[in-house]
Parts: C-alpha cells; sequence; structure tokens
C-alpha cells in the first residue's frame, strides 16, 4: 500500500474549492456523472479508431445508493485509470504549475478556467472520505484503490476489481445527508443528466402491483441519450418538436413555432428555441432557456449568452465553445460568447421574417402572442430593431394589420397636420376609450390599437426614428386639436364669461388623489360632447415609461394631470352660464367693478414704477402695490366663492363633470355614490 500528500495540500484547497468554485454543493453529482460520462466517451472512441478491440460491453453509468453505509456510488465501464494516472490526475489535481496554484489563483478564481481538471473534488463538498476503485482497459493493467479523508494524506493500494472502469465511492458528510435521499438523487439527475450522451441508470423501474409500487428487474434509464437539438432537423416532424416541447415543459400551452440551431463554424452551438405564446408579464417568462454544454446541463440564467430580449424564448442551447469555470455555472466574457447571441439575434429575424412572408395570414393570427416578444427585442436591441421593422405590424381597432410602411401609407392623407406633421393616434384601452376613438372615426382617422403591455413605449421608440411623426393617445385633447387642419375656432364668450364658466366647473370637481385639473373652454361645435376630460400626451407618457426606464422616478412622483375641457357650443354648457351668471350677476357686479378699478390701478403703479430703477422704489410706493395685490386677490377669491356657491347647487355642472369622470374611469367611491343617487333624482 502507498501513502503519500497531493500534490496540492488539502489543507488549502478544499477551502478554496468550496469558497470560489462549487458554492452549490449539489453540482457535484452533475461532475461526477459527467467525468464517468467522459471516460465512457473515451473509451467509445478508442473502439471506433481501433486502439481498443475489445468488447464493449454495457457502457451505462450506475448511480447507487447505500442508506446503511452513507455511500453514494457512481460507477462506469470507461476506460479507467492505471496506479500512474491517478497520480497524474488526481493526486498532482493539475499539470503544470501545481505548486503556485494556490498563491496565483486563490484570489482569482476566474483565472483557473480551463487550467485544472477540479471536477472530481468536489466531491470533497459532500463527502467525508472518498475512494476510488479503478482499473484501465490497458491490457495487463491492475485494479487498484484510491481514498482519501479530505486531509493532505491519500492511500493508493491494490484492489480486486475484474472489469474496466472506476467506482466512485462517496461516503456522505453528517450534514450532507439529503444526499442519501432517492428523491433528491432523482430530482439532481432530472436536473442535470437528463440529456447526457451515456445511458446513466438509477435503481430499476417500478410498476404498481397490488395495491403499491414494487420494482422491475428493468433498469431505470433517467436520460435520453439523443435529445432531439443533435439530430438533423431534415430527419424531424412538427410533432417531434412539440413532444420535445412538453417534456422540457409540461405545463405550457403550445408554441408558437420553433427554431433548431446547427452552426459547427466559426463556434459550434446546437439548441432549439421556442416561441412560447408570451402575454403580459415578462418576468414570468424569464429562465425558460437551459444552457447544456455536451448535453450537460449548466444553467438556466443564460443573461450572459443570449440578448436579453431573448430571454423571454424557451428552449435549449449546447456549446462546448462556451466557456465555463470548473463548477460550469457562470459564463465569461469571450469574443465567442457575443459571436453566438449575434447569431441567435439573426436567427431568430430571419425565421421571423420567413414566416411573415411566406404565410402572413398565419403571421398576423400569431401577432398578439408575438408582439411582445418583438416590442421588447426592437426597444432593447437596435440591431434587432433594424431587422424587425420590416416584419412589425400596427393593429388597428378594426383588428387590421399593417406592417409600419403600409400603415404610414394609409393615414398619410388624412392625418397630416397643417404643420405637415403625421399624427398617429391610439388607444390603450379600446372600451374605456370608446367615445374618443368614435370621434377620431368620424373624421375619418384611423385609432392604432396600443393595449399590450410595451406598445407604448414601442410607438415613443418608433416616434424618435420616424421624421415628422407623433404618436398621440386619442384621449388626450379633443381630435379637432390632435390633428389640427386650421387654426382652431375660439369660442364666442367674453373673457368674463369665460372666467365665470370655468370656475364654475373648477370649483366642483371632486378631489382625486393624486389628480389635478385645468379647465378649458373650446367651441366644439353644438353635436359634441358638452365636457371632456383629456389627459397631456407628453406627462402621460413619461410617467408610463417611468415603469421601465431608470432614472425617470421623478415622473412617477409626479400627479397625473388632466384637462376638463368645456365645449361652448353646447345648449347644457350654454345653460349653465346663463344660470350662474342669472344668480351671481346682482352679487357680482360691485365685486367685478371694483376688481377692474384695483387691477387698472396695479397696472398704472407698475407703469411708473417701472421707470425707475429697484433702489429708487420707496417703502412707501412697494408698500402701495403690496396692498393693492393683496386687495385684488381678496376679491378674486370672493368673487370664486360666490359662484362656486352658486355652481354647489347646480346638478347640471356636477352632472356633466361626473359623467366625464365616468367615461374616463375616474369616478369612485363616494362620488360615484352622489351621481348615482343624483341621477335617479333626475329620472324622476
Amino acid at each position: 500500500m502507498q501513502k503519500g500528500n497531493i500534490g496540492v495540500t488539502t489543507e488549502n484547497i478544499f477551502p478554496v474549492i468550496k469558497k470560489f468554485l462549487y458554492s452549490d454543493h449539489e453540482i457535484f453529482l452533475r461532475e461526477m456523472v459527467s467525468n464517468a460520462v467522459d471516460a465512457t466517451q473515451k473509451l467509445k472512441t478508442l473502439a471506433a479508431t481501433g486502439d481498443f478491440k475489445g468488447e464493449l460491453g454495457d457502457l451505462s453509468v450506475r448511480i447507487s445508493l447505500n442508506e446503511k453505509e452513507g455511500t453514494l456510488t457512481i460507477s462506469d465501464h470507461g476506460i479507467g485509470m492505471t496506479a500512474e494516472e491517478i497520480e497524474k490526475y488526481i493526486n498532482q489535481i493539475a499539470f503544470s504549475g501545481v505548486n503556485d496554484f494556490l498563491e496565483k489563483y486563490q484570489d482569482k478564481a476566474e483565472a483557473i478556467i480551463g487550467h485544472f481538471g477540479l471536477g472530481f473534488y468536489s466531491a470533497f463538498m459532500v463527502s467525508k472520505k472518498v475512494e476510488i476503485i479503478t482499473k484501465s482497459y490497458k491490457e495487463g493493467s491492475k485494479a487498484v484503490k484510491w481514498s482519501c479523508d479530505g486531509s493532505p494524506e491519500y492511500t493508493l493500494e491494490d484492489a480486486d476489481k475484474k472489469d474496466r472502469g472506476s467506482d466512485i465511492i462517496l461516503y456522505i458528510d453528517d450534514d450532507c445527508k439529503e444526499f442519501l435521499q432517492k428523491s433528491k438523487i432523482e430530482e439532481l439527475l432530472n436536473k442535470y443528466c437528463k440529456f447526457m450522451p451515456v445511458p446513466i441508470v438509477f435503481g430499476k423501474k417500478t410498476e404498481w402491483k397490488d395495491g403499491k409500487n414494487v420494482e422491475t428487474d428493468e433498469d431505470n434509464i433517467i436520460n435520453s441519450v439523443e435529445p432531439l437539438w443533435v439530430k438533423a432537423p431534415s430527419s424531424l416532424k412538427d410533432e417531434d418538436y412539440k413532444s420535445f416541447y412538453r417534456t422540457l415543459f409540461p405545463m405550457n400551452d403550445e408554441p408558437l413555432f420553433w427554431i433548431h440551431l446547427n452552426v459547427d463554424y466559426p463556434f459550434n452551438l446546437t439548441g432549439i428555441l421556442y416561441f412560447p405564446r408570451v402575454k403580459n408579464n415578462i418576468e414570468l417568462q424569464r429562465n425558460k432557456i437551459q444552457l447544456y454544454c455536451n448535453q450537460v446541463f449548466v444553467t438556466d440564467q443564460v443573461e450572459g449568452i443570449v440578448p436579453e430580449f431573448l430571454t423571454l424564448l424557451h428552449g435549449v442551447i449546447d456549446s462546448p465553445d462556451i466557456p465555463l469555470n470548473v463548477s460550469r455555472s457562470y459564463l465569461q466574457s469571450d469574443s465567442n460568447v457575443k459571436k453566438i447571441a449575434s447569431y441567435i439575434t439573426k436567427k431568430v429575424a430571419d425565421r421571423l421574417q420567413s414566416i411573415f412572408k411566406e404565410n402572413r395570414k398565419e403571421y398576423e393570427e400569431k401577432w398578439d402572442d408575438l408582439k411582445l416578444f418583438i416590442n421588447y427585442g426592437m426597444l432593447s436591441d437596435s440591431d434587432f430593431y433594424e431587422r424587425a421593422k420590416d416584419f412589425a405590424l400596427i393593429k388597428d381597432t378594426e383588428g387590421k394589420y399593417f406592417t409600419l410602411e403600409e400603415y404610414k401609407k394609409l393615414i398619410k392623407d388624412n392625418q397630416t397636420d397643417k404643420e405637415g406633421i403625421l399624427v398617429n393616434l391610439y388607444t390603450t384601452n379600446k372600451e374605456e376609450q370608446y367615445s374618443y376613438i368614435e370621434a377620431a372615426k368620424a373624421k375619418g382617422y384611423s385609432v392604432i390599437d396600443a393595449s399590450g403591455q410595451l406598445d407604448v413605449p414601442t410607438l415613443s421608440m418608433l416616434e424618435q426614428k420616424q421624421d415628422k411623426t407623433r404618436y398621440v393617445r386619442v384621449d388626450s385633447d379633443i381630435v379637432e386639436r390632435i390633428i389640427q387642419k386650421e387654426d382652431t375656432p375660439k369660442n364666442n364668450l367674453s373673457e368674463e364669461e369665460t372666467d365665470n364658466l370655468s370656475e364654475a366647473f373648477r370649483s366642483q370637481i371632486p378631489a382625486i388623489d393624486k389628480a389635478e385639473f385645468t379647465v378649458d373652454v373650446q367651441s366644439l361645435g353644438e353635436t359634441s360632447q358638452p365636457v371632456l376630460v383629456t389627459q397631456n400626451e407628453y406627462m402621460r407618457r413619461m410617467k408610463e415609461m417611468s415603469q421601465f426606464q431608470q432614472g425617470m422616478g421623478f415622473y412617477a412622483q409626479m400627479p397625473d394631470t388632466y384637462n376638463l375641457v368645456l365645449n361652448a357650443d353646447h345648449p347644457l354648457v350654454k345653460r349653465v352660464l346663463e344660470e350662474v351668471e342669472a344668480s351671481t350677476t346682482k352679487e357680482l357686479k360691485p365685486v367685478v367693478s371694483d376688481l377692474k378699478g384695483l387691477q387698472a390701478r396695479l397696472a398704472a403703479l407698475h407703469q411708473s414704477q417701472d421707470k425707475k430703477k429697484p433702489e429708487e422704489l420707496t417703502q412707501e410706493e412697494k408698500d402701495e402695490v403690496q396692498s393693492t395685490q393683496k386687495s385684488i386677490s381678496e376679491l378674486q377669491s370672493k368673487k370664486k366663492t360666490i359662484i362656486a356657491t352658486c355652481a354647489k347647487d347646480n346638478a347640471i355642472v356636477h352632472q356633466l363633470i361626473d359623467l366625464a369622470l365616468l367615461q374616463n374611469g375616474m369616478l369612485q367611491g363616494a362620488a360615484l355614490d352622489k351621481f348615482l343617487k343624483r341621477s335617479i333624482s333626475l329620472i324622476k
């Protein structure tokens, strides 16, 4: 029996492994099984080249538990090892520079990637002792047994093993007993080894018999050695792809379509990416792309290799050219990674383009499921935008679909304003904004259905990229002002009448949390609605964009600003003005007279004082201006109070305001209750 020290002392190496390389304990099983698969694959290669002429026999990798002994064993019938190879590959850990390992790399875990074959040592994450019983495939080789309990010492002695291959026996540590549970091992094998290229056997299959599950004589093979992505696309049918998708994501709806990736230059990459039926929840759709390295599961956190918007896809990517660390869990920055990301983006765009050209009807039918993905891509990836702008669609409120260029041609003649700006109208909710949509249609205008989660940010992005183009929500103003063909006609009311009418309505707008209102009087024609609520396009859009873009929190904190538009031509609005004037003229007459006198006095004071420098003004002159301003303010407040008192009992004012708020879903709580009671009383 031989005893000795491992090339790099385990007093130092195991803490480094634990701290930097294998923070996730469960990875040990993947590494152990991967090593066994590698040994098996090497034997198959030797047989194919004629360097091994014996019988291959059973090449499966077998996993077995012995709860009584507290062991987990991984067995293979691969190339095995000689005593010299154990010394070289296990004891020395690395080939060259081994003595410099800790000094050079323990503070730079990422630097050891590709330098050392440390996969085997992940066993010590969960084991208090590890044994290797192995026999090389080479003729005349003797079986040997290596044993180490995690200390710097090991033993190496002859063993009794007839067949070639290796048995790795892990004596599971007391604080890792979950790895002696059959269910836990099944879970890990299904997670990491489901598609390894060599059969992985764990126990026997079971069947229901005499009221319970009993083991059969048939091996329980947990993996598919030839998953769909390694097969030639020409040999596969649609049902093959759908069936594989159900295997990967059994609870998901059927995918829209898929892309089979297969490239071997300038990097190696295979895989299948599926387009899921994405609706309105981006976050819940992520982490559905599984990354493999030679059919060994690595991670489903693929943001480092797949462009962000493509993380909405589902499926599998397999590449031996993606640089990984020894725990196979993190990606490095690498030129190949960037090339792969660019390649995948191009393949996705090409696939969408081909579907659009070959079967536009099918493409349009799937657009509502696709648009979130495509919009996300256009917003986040400039290269994808350049490709996607030709097959991105606009859907109008009639359910018709247009490309960006087609829609521009459709509305160009009718929706270009007097300044030569092409105005695109859109709605975010066809039901809530129905009246505004109908008003636009009455003018012959088209309205875009932008009810999707990323539709409005996408329209904002298009506005930046297209010349002399605006995108405006249909309820942001009266349609005549959104698309101005000529100067807006002024109302026929005097300034005094306009002020009184505005104050009558302004004073009765119910308080709404985080909302502010202005009142505007317009001449809209007798047949238009008497009162409308509109919202400033710029501020509303900034608040919406603040949900998606960092650094815009300022807008999110601001109150919503609305404009209550009064139609001075409508009979009901005229009636309100007549009633207000009839009820307040006598009381307002002296107030208005005094107010005009004070305003004239203030104007005269400013005119005379503007001729002097600030330092030339006396305190008496300054006090006179302040006193006059204060008197004006008091009279204005008195005037508002008189009008508000009158409007308070005016049912038409309240009814018109509430109808406008109700139309916009803004009438709630006590205000809604009052509206309902008032409506009933008016019916009586």
